[in-house]
């Protein structure tokens, strides 16, 4: 990215909102020429399904994939103690060490970090980001985040810790992967409320350096809650800095700032994996431009009935999306970043089967996908159920 990040009223680098589509945010899956074909015998249009709400067909956002739990880096390592910005700063430039030092020693200041920042875009829009050294920087998020080693985990596998307001705002959903405008994909592996007003989001200095992001510009200090002085800060990073305020006390008028503390909302922190089948049918459709998670859902649905007969089949078929070996060895993904490509994790057998269509080009939609559907099992019969499914998941989950 050239130049630095501009700020906005209360905030820094660009204004902006993400509109994230499952056509413009999910991995594009290219395969060079086209797969073996059959000719298509004659078939009946497939009749409308009515999903049934018995055990043969439970209702997706209430289904829980299982599988064995991540393991993630640095669990069971020592506690780290949350000392949390007050004052968030953006500089014009490289805030070089003398200032750094001057900083420091600022009235109530106690500590001093200051890392690099900027936007990337997804579909023409923008998304702010610090990048920061996972170790070094989990101490400045709220605890509940720092005791969680699958968030560090994340970022030193080059994945997106995202801010849970800008979840919610942009539609993001946990465990997709996006691809940013002219660089590399990002997968949302984590979410939580980290308390940096107009931030949206963390990842690895490694990964900021690749997008390009401004070197040093974003200033955290911390000390004592709501004593910190904007007007200091602002003089040693000269003109053009941008500086908020981040304690709430300190925002407030004095005369509205209640007499006793009132105790914080317990933070949540949403790590890994989506929570339900509906969850993980939508993010692993992104894979795949143009394929319809009720698709994905069809085929899970007829194949182990989500998960609950996962085989092996007569045919030596494995898992919640019932893999050949061999298929599962070309085209299996890992679709949670645990590191394992398991035919049995639905974590990764969905994404997997979304690998699959979509090097089929299902994603094209009309024959090209009741064709990719074909190669999933050599059946038309088994078309048309798939298709009269997804279209009730269609009306169902409307």
């Amino acid at each position: 990215m050239s130049g630095l990040p501009t700020v906005r009223a209360v905030m820094l680098m660009v204004t902006a909102v993400l509109a994230v589509t499952a056509a413009a945010g999910g991995v594009v899956v290219i395969m060079d020429g086209d797969l073996l074909s059959a000719q298509e015998p004659a078939r009946a249009k497939p009749r409308a399904t009515a999903l049934r709400t018995d055990a043969a067909a439970p209702r997706l956002d209430q289904l829980v994939p299982t599988t064995e739990p991540v393991k993630d880096f640095g669990a069971g390592g020592a506690g780290v103690t949350s000392t949390p910005a007050r004052v968030l700063a953006i500089a014009p430039g490289t805030v070089p060490k003398e200032t750094r030092l001057k900083l420091a020693k600022l009235k109530h200041v106690q500590k001093v970090t200051i890392v690099d920042a900027g936007a990337v875009k997804v579909s023409g829009t923008g998304l702010n980001l610090l990048a920061v050294d996972p170790s070094g920087f989990r101490s400045w998020t709220p605890q509940p985040v720092a005791d969680q080693p699958a968030v560090w985990s994340a970022l030193a596998r080059g994945e997106l810790v995202a801010d849970a307001g800008a979840m919610r705002k942009y539609g993001m959903v946990l465990g997709a992967t996006y691809q940013v405008d002219g660089g590399p994909r990002l997968r949302v592996a984590a979410s939580a409320s980290l308390g940096l007003t107009g931030v949206d989001g963390l990842v690895s200095a490694e990964v900021g350096r690749t997008l390009g992001f401004a070197p040093g510009v974003a200033v955290l200090l911390h000390g004592k809650e709501g004593k910190i002085g904007q007007a200091g800060v602002r003089k040693l990073l000269g003109k053009g800095a941008q500086v908020v305020v981040l304690d709430a006390a300190a925002r407030a008028p004095k005369q509205q700032q209640p007499a006793q503390r009132q105790p914080a909302q317990e933070q949540q922190v949403s790590v890994g994996r989506p929570s339900s089948y509906l969850e993980l049918y939508k993010v692993s459709a992104t894979r795949c431009p143009g394929l319809s998670w009720t698709v994905l859902a069809a085929i899970g649905q007829v194949e182990s009935s989500h998960g609950r007969n996962n085989g092996p089949s007569s045919a030596g078929a494995l898992g919640p999306m019932q893999f050949m070996p061999a298929t599962w060895k070309h085209y299996g993904v890992d679709g949670d970043g645990d590191g394992k490509k398991d035919i049995w994790s639905p974590y990764d057998a969905v994404p997997g089967a979304a690998n699959y269509l979509c090097a089929n080009k299902a994603g094209q939609g009309g024959e090209r996908l009741r064709k990719a559907i074909w190669f999933y099992n050599h059946s038309w019969d088994y078309v048309n159920k798939v298709m009269g499914i997804a279209e009730a998941y269609a009306r169902t989950y409307a």
